[in-house]
């Protein structure tokens, strides 16, 4: 199949930060063609610094694993999110010195948490996004306006969607560390996979040969992350990319993993390796818990 030459920004609150596009499209059996000319300003990436704690038995967060289940409608993961984010802002303006781990009760609120998941199809656009990036709709997918900045992307199944809530004050409060960070984890999952996977100078996202196949886009208050990266695994999570214009660079490739391997892998192998590099990069440990909360 023809891979879209698409790809994503990096997303930081209200700041969309990756570098121009100029590119023209023309998708046959699509209701809408056109040509686009994106200009977006140049990204500030920062490095990746290796965290340095003594140990990390007391640094558990709690894993929200919906991978078994079917693929999650959108606006259910983002409800879930913004539960789990205010949770943390209470318990950082309640100044009572609540850890940010979890412990070893089912007490659950307040903690750093990571979600796993798979999403139905949908298009997501930020805050201030230009629905004239949906250049060839078949209003087969809709479209999600949300709280974020950035032009529009793509979720759904064949994807592994990850959702990290984190108080960075307990990693490192830099939020170009935070996903160069994101990145390495992905990178190290892969290798394990035995794909070898790289970040391309002056552009976010994680790359196998000249495919883009991880994007990442986070917002963060107070500290408190939200938002996350997706990671392309089968040819299926490529279906609707050539309907947008990602935020992204010309001649630029999404791929898959399958695409790289002689035996395919499923998503939750994907997200098995991916859970054991997060663990590595930011020095936590995983408790998997069943969502307690409601949306």
């Amino acid at each position: 199949m023809r891979y879209p030459s698409v790809a994503h920004g990096l997303i930081v609150g209200p700041i969309v930060v990756c570098s121009a596009l100029v590119h023209s499209f023309h998708y046959p059996g699509h209701r809408r063609c056109r040509h686009v000319i994106l200009k977006i300003a140049p990204q500030q990436l920062g490095e990746f610094e290796t965290l340095n704690f003594v140990e990390t038995q007391s640094r558990k967060v709690l894993l929200l694993d919906f991978l078994s289940e079917r693929p999650v409608p959108f606006h259910n993961a983002w409800d879930m999110q913004k539960l789990i984010l205010n949770s943390q802002t209470d318990r950082i303006a309640s100044k009572e010195g609540l850890s940010q781990f979890a412990g070893n009760t089912s007490e659950t609120k307040g903690t750093d948490t990571v979600m796993l998941l798979q999403h139905e199809p949908v298009y997501t656009l930020g805050t201030a996004s230009d629905e004239n990036f949906i250049i060839a709709s078949d209003d087969t997918v809709p479209v999600v306006r949300m709280d974020r900045g950035g032009e529009v992307t793509y979720h759904g199944p064949g994807q592994l969607t990850i959702y990290p809530v984190l108080d960075l004050r307990g990693y490192k409060q830099d939020i170009h560390w935070y996903i160069r960070a994101l990145e390495e984890a992905t990178i190290r999952a892969l290798a394990r996979l035995g794909i070898v996977a790289h970040r391309q100078e002056g552009v976010t996202g994680v790359w196998v040969d000249d495919y883009k196949v991880a994007a990442f886009g986070v917002k963060c208050r107070k500290w408190v992350t939200m938002h996350g990266f997706a990671i392309n695994v089968d040819e299926e999570s490529l279906h609707h990319f050539g309907g947008i214009v990602a935020c992204g660079l010309e001649n630029r490739r999404v791929g898959c993993i399958n695409q790289f391997l002689d035996k395919s892998v499923t998503v939750k192998d994907v997200a098995d390796v991916v859970v054991s590099a997060l663990e590595d990069v930011f020095m936590i440990e995983f408790l998997e818990r069943d969502w307690q909360g409601s949306t």
